[in-house]
């Protein structure tokens, strides 16, 4: 049984190592909510993936901090629930929208839930790998020889797929310069919804370099294009930011718009969405992967103990701390398997322990919400 007795709200920041461009804007910096529930045998975290601006996502972490503090927080406090999955349907009734800061909640929980029954993460999602294939996520650039700097660089610490952000004027050439540099690698692109219909026949012109797949081109709600993309395209049509929940995953199925899903559980509402998505996915034949959204290694432990279920069948976006950040608030960091991949922590709840003493100097601000049952 679950009963969360306190919930403590907390928000830090954290410069990464380098800007990170995509082509809805550029990011330096994460402000991060961490949401804590507290127990009275163990304590889950969870983290929240919005962005200070509402680029990405209608959410940003001003909304979600507030969403949390005035609606869902109070929706679970002191009351019973039989695992995190009755919390989640609590969660869902709760509020409509705001997956994100659901999310995080809704994580917290089944972290709590997995140290109060002393198993890994990974186990009680359903997970069955002890390790996950990676790759690397490369912003837009300002030249072809950044660019192909960058993907060398990578390449040398040992990643074998990596992934390029794309937009009108950077994309064709970009691709083909990699391309030629790297024959052998594993290469995918990642449009974050740049394009338009009018743009199938541009876009069919990677069909040239063999792509992993081409990742939401066009607008989240144009699922029509995307099928008209899939149908005209030989290489697969991958739905990101299109892929909010179960249902919009039967929809997409349907219209055959998604060779591939990118499955990230900080955007869909949280672990209980994420796996049913990757369930009909399985089901339908359609292979899934876990994408990132520049987390901690809180976030990341998350991501690496869902990517162990079956049918993530592509390198997830779970590149190891150092990517993002001279130094991770967990111990120890996620580093780079020498076969390319990242293990899947296998104590009990999240797996690794949180660096305190380090959250206390990035923390900005923080709130207890207890319950008055």
């Amino acid at each position: 049984m679950l009963i969360v007795e306190r919930i403590v709200l907390e928000t830090i920041r954290m410069r990464l190592r380098q800007a990170f461009r995509i082509s809805s804007g550029v990011q330096e910096e994460r402000r991060i909510v961490l949401v804590r529930l507290e127990a009275a045998s163990a304590t889950g975290v969870g983290e929240c993936v919005a962005g200070e601006e509402p680029n990405y996502s209608y959410e940003t972490v001003d909304t979600a901090r507030w969403m949390l503090e005035r609606h869902l927080c109070p929706a679970i406090l002191g009351l019973e629930f039989p695992g995190p999955r009755e919390l989640a349907h609590a969660l869902t009734r709760a509020l409509r929208g705001h997956p994100m800061a659901r999310a995080a909640l809704e994580m917290a929980a089944w972290h709590l839930d997995a140290e109060q029954r002393g198993v890994p993460l990974a186990t009680a999602l359903g997970g069955e790998k002890d390790r996950v294939e990676v790759g690397v996520s490369i912003g837009i650039q300002s030249s072809i020889e950044e660019l192909l700097a960058e993907i060398g660089r990578y390449v040398e610490q040992g990643y074998r797929r990596v992934k390029l952000k794309i937009s009108p004027g950077h994309d064709i050439e970009a691709v083909r310069h990699a391309r030629e540099a790297y024959p052998e690698l594993a290469l995918q692109v990642d449009a974050n919804a740049a394009y338009t219909r009018a743009d199938i026949d541009h876009l069919r012109r990677l069909d040239a370099f063999g792509l992993l797949m081409i990742e939401q081109p066009f607008a989240e709600d144009d699922l029509v294009s995307h099928a008209r993309l899939q149908a005209l395209t030989e290489t697969p049509v991958c739905l990101d930011e299109s892929v909010a929940s179960a249902a919009d995953c039967e929809t997409a199925l349907a219209l055959g718009a998604a060779g591939v899903v990118n499955i990230k559980p900080g955007r869909v509402g949280g672990f209980t969405e994420a796996v049913r998505i990757h369930d009909l996915c399985a089901d339908a034949g359609i292979p899934v992967w876990c994408g990132g959204m520049l987390e901690t290694g809180i976030g990341r432990a998350h991501n690496v103990a869902l990517a162990s279920l079956p049918n993530f069948r592509y390198p997830a976006d779970l590149s190891a701390s150092d990517r993002y950040w001279d130094r991770d608030v967990i111990e120890p960091p996620f580093t780079l398997e020498p076969d390319g991949t990242l293990l899947v922590p296998r104590r009990g709840g999240l797996g690794v322990d949180i660096d305190e003493r380090f959250l206390d100097a990035l923390r900005e601000d923080h709130m207890t919400v207890e319950s008055t049952a």
